[in-house]
């Protein structure tokens, strides 16, 4: 069975979703709610006969298991269209690509490097477009962050998030949503690696005064109910792994830094983990990590997304 939406998701029928700043508090929490009642199994929603193609220029696991997953679980089925072989890989133009494309799917999730690649998409399509991720933003993994958070605390009232670690594409989509949500954002990283300024300004412009920069991170965890750290070295970064792993010393993710942290702080890690590295191996063990429940509420969070999408 369908269920009515409320007007915040009836708002987001056929829209695409390239930044967590694409959608407003009000369907933010919604599609979180959403996603809570649909792993509570309160909400059956089908879409049968709809297709997800899914375009991914950078290895996944998670994403991609969690993606067809959610379209399995809404009766409709997903196309994996890898560029290694099919004519998008051969340089056929975005244009071409997304015209086409929009004759057969419903909507088309796409993981790359370039944000841009994603404008180019949303322009010439006629079905939503989803960031399953690039460099810039994350925002799928966001919404299973937050939707963590919410089934841990309850609310999004007085939460105090501190990210330990690079400021890539995940630490943005943090940002832009912890102003977005009122929940107060820290990032702990060295100085010369501070948040892309763009980033800064759109926060400030969403909900002045949420984030911090604190380049110590004893400092940073200090108040904090949540702690949540990702790789040094993203995806095509690979290069500067040796580089960062200096930068980053001091900065690991461990039981001092969480005693300094508040009495009911957990853990979040977007995953994969270099244990040892970003997170010891016993922090990921340990009793106040929510790390594979988080990784789990990808598949809810992007049941929801679909499911509103679709619709």
């Amino acid at each position: 069975m369908n269920i009515e939406f409320n007007q915040s998701l009836k708002s987001l029928r056929g829209k695409s979703f390239l930044s967590i700043a694409d959608f407003d508090r009000n369907q933010i929490i919604s599609l979180i709610e959403l996603a809570i009642d649909i792993k509570r199994k309160k909400t059956i929603i089908k879409h049968p006969q709809k297709t997800l193609g899914l375009i991914f220029d950078k290895s996944s696991t998670r994403t991609r298991v969690s993606f067809h997953t959610a379209m399995n679980r809404l009766s409709g089925c997903c196309i994996e269209l890898n560029p290694q072989t099919s004519q998008i890989g051969r340089g056929e133009p975005i244009r071409d690509t997304a015209r086409v494309l929009s004759g057969y799917l419903d909507a088309i999730a796409i993981r790359t490097f370039d944000q841009s690649k994603l404008d180019e998409y949303k322009k010439w399509s006629s079905i939503p477009i989803i960031n399953a991720l690039t460099d810039i933003e994350h925002p799928c993994q966001i919404l299973a962050d937050f939707l963590t958070i919410k089934e841990e605390f309850g609310s999004f009232q007085n939460i105090n998030l501190t990210y330990i670690g690079d400021s890539n594409n995940v630490a943005n989509s943090l940002i832009l949503c912890g102003a977005i949500l009122g929940v107060r954002i820290n990032i702990a990283c060295p100085e010369t690696l501070n948040p892309d300024k763009k980033i800064i300004q759109q926060s400030d412009l969403i909900q002045p005064d949420n984030l911090r920069i604190i380049n110590d991170p004893k400092t940073a965890v200090k108040g904090a109910n949540i702690l949540y750290t990702d790789v040094w070295a993203s995806m095509g970064q690979e290069k500067e792994a040796s580089e960062k792993e200096i930068l980053f010393k001091g900065f690991c993710l461990d039981e001092d830094l969480l005693k300094i942290a508040e009495e009911n702080c957990i853990l979040l890690h977007c995953l994969p983990a270099y244990r040892g590295k970003e997170i010891t191996d016993n922090i990921i063990e340990s009793s106040a990590s929510r790390i594979f429940n988080q990784s789990e509420n990808r598949l809810f969070a992007q049941q929801a997304l679909l499911s509103v999408l679709l619709d």
